[in-house]
């Protein structure tokens, strides 16, 4: 079956791409912006959002910024 042109499924297949990517930053620990912002969007609706870059920046320094420094 050949669902070439088919919208709904071009839009199923980027929902599944999108939650597979999601997947794969989740394993790796990187920061996932798309999800922090169906959160704020969800939780917080009206509340300013980060940028991806503050985003990125404050993830970074909440995983490595505090406590004792380490090596791994």
């Amino acid at each position: 079956m050949n669902d070439a042109g088919n919208p709904e499924a071009e839009r199923s297949l980027g929902r599944r791409w999108q939650s597979l990517c999601s997947a794969c930053r989740q394993v790796f620990g990187m920061p996932d912006y798309e999800r922090y912002l169906e959160h704020a969007a969800q939780l917080h609706p009206g509340a300013p959002v980060l940028s991806r870059d503050d985003y990125c920046a404050k993830v970074i320094e909440r995983r490595y910024g505090q406590g004792v420094g380490r090596c791994c």
